[in-house]
């Protein structure tokens, strides 16, 4: 039996976006997100009046309490708009549009507008030239927050200083290496290999930071512009923070874009899900693995398929983006999704946080910006999927989105993860912050940070102990540092260090 019609108040659509990137003025984040949202509400004028809700993500750069109102007031959107902001993570913006789309589905939602920025390089350049920052009002009230605010990391992960993404995604790397029986000159070659696709879609991408075609060679060999900057990441590796981005999206009903006239830019979002890996890097099974990714994507497809009326798996989209900021989140995605790393859709559709840019939490709105314009384009040409997906943390935090350019014929759907969420939450490993008298443990993960000279400046381990409990562990002192500066880094998982008595460090053992 065919299914009824949808109500158009209740089928959510991403009916208009915007983009926005400065390479030469010096700015803030909201001068940024004031253009990114003016160009989407271009698309669309007559929603302008019709916004029930301004949604910020999470900003870095510093910037005042309260960013929602103050984007508002520039906007000249009305005193009855809601205003919130979030905390902090990649996954925010896929969050805010699985969570207005459920909204929107359930009647309680018209119009929304979703909006970030990152002002890094003008804030930086402020410093530089001695210059006051910019942090826009401070005379505001604090907007509301909206979101996880749990902590990525906790007391093991603190002790040792393991706290920086470019610190922590090389330790899963190494897992990966050490998996696929790589020494990390090969491994380094096979990433190479990876990300040179990336530049070439950032190459074509007029917001892309770098729009630069890199070789895998380019980018997988050291070199004075090129260092090692964490094994076995190159700096062209790593997600560039660096930037002055912006994007912004108008979320909405069907109905709403009816009445605007804009029904025809319409891109439905047929389906989200979310899900969140041991929140702790140390206390996680397997670094090399993303159990919530795989529960998320199965969620998510199987939500599309009730939308759709028929199966809807990977292999039925048209395009995807997947969030990039290191090699490590790319690989862990593609095998949590059953996609080949060489995938002839491509992997993203932005050119990713090392090329794109890398602006903060805001980059997965860009993703979505762009994901949705190109389905726009195939309005009218049948049906065209994509997927977007966000991370926040260390691979933790997940929010994935499918969308189409044509409505669902079930309507939107968010997927139930919560069965599977208890059953990854039980899988957390209990962690020793220090030990009664030294033992020999099992390298599970391992990195090298090197300075700008190349020399090792720090070499973190989680440890498998006896037991079972892990640790996170530095080096005992600087000879062991650069000791093991000198090793193979994917050599080392699986092999042995001695844990010192009463702190988290280590030696290496007798080999």
């Amino acid at each position: 039996m065919p299914q009824p019609p949808i109500d158009p108040e209740r089928i959510p659509v991403v009916i208009a976006s915007g983009q926005a990137i400065e390479r030469d003025a010096l700015v803030n984040p909201m001068d940024l997100m004031e253009r990114a949202s003016e160009a989407a509400l271009a698309e669309v004028p007559l929603l302008r009046s019709r916004v029930d809700r301004l949604s910020i993500v999470d900003v870095m750069t510093k910037s005042g309490p309260a960013p929602a109102t103050e984007l508002a007031g520039r906007l000249g959107l009305g005193a009855e708009v809601r205003r919130e902001v979030t905390t902090v993570g990649g996954n925010t913006p896929q969050w805010l549009v699985n969570r207005a789309a459920s909204e929107i589905a359930a009647g309680d939602l018209a119009v929304t507008l979703i909006a970030g920025a990152e002002a890094i390089r003008s804030s930086r350049a402020r410093r530089t030239q001695g210059l006051p920052r910019d942090e826009g009002r401070t005379d505001l009230e604090p907007d509301p927050v909206v979101g996880d605010a749990l902590p990525g990391y906790g007391p093991a992960e603190l002790a040792i200083g393991m706290l920086a993404p470019v610190h922590v995604y090389p330790l899963f790397e190494s897992v990966l290496a050490s998996r696929a029986g790589h020494d990390a000159a090969t491994h380094r070659r096979a990433l190479g290999e990876l990300m040179a696709p990336f530049t070439s879609v950032a190459a074509a991408h007029p917001f892309a930071w770098f729009p630069q075609v890199r070789s895998a060679e380019e980018i997988a060999t050291p070199s004075p512009d090129n260092r090692i900057v964490c094994e076995p990441y190159t700096k062209r590796m790593t997600a560039f923070l660096g930037s002055d981005q912006s994007a912004a999206l108008v979320v909405c009903s069907l109905a709403e874009a009816r009445r605007a006239g804009v029904e025809d830019r319409a891109v439905f979002v047929w389906s989200g899900a979310e899900a969140t890996d041991v929140r702790f890097v140390t206390s996680r099974p397997d670094p090399g693995r993303s159990p919530a990714l795989e529960a998320a994507g199965q969620a998510l497809f199987a939500s599309a398929s009730l939308a759709a009326g028929r199966t809807i798996g990977i292999d039925d989209l048209d395009r995807m983006d997947v969030y990039s900021c290191f090699p490590s989140a790319v690989q862990m995605a593609a095998a949590a999704f059953g996609v080949a790393l060489d995938d002839a859709r491509g992997l993203t559709v932005t050119g990713g946080l090392p090329y794109f840019g890398g602006p903060g939490n805001n980059y997965t709105t860009h993703g979505i910006a762009t994901l949705t314009d190109l389905l726009r384009v195939g309005v009218g040409t049948g049906t065209k999927l994509g997927m977007a997906t966000g991370l926040g943390w260390f691979v933790t935090k997940h929010a994935l989105g499918v969308y189409g350019s044509t409505p669902p014929p079930g309507g939107f759907h968010r997927g139930d993860t919560s069965s599977a969420q208890k059953a990854i939450d039980a899988t957390e490993v209990e962690v020793a912050e220090t030990l009664e008298a030294p033992e020999t443990a099992t390298v599970v993960a391992v990195t090298v940070w090197r300075d700008n000279d190349g020399a090792a400046a720090g070499a973190p381990v989680i440890a498998r102990l006896a037991d079972g409990r892990h640790m996170a562990l530095a080096p005992a002192d600087d000879d062991v540092t650069a000791a093991m500066g000198d090793l193979d880094v994917p050599g080392l998982v699986g092999g042995s260090v001695v844990v010192l008595a009463g702190e988290p460090r280590y030696r290496l053992a007798e080999r």
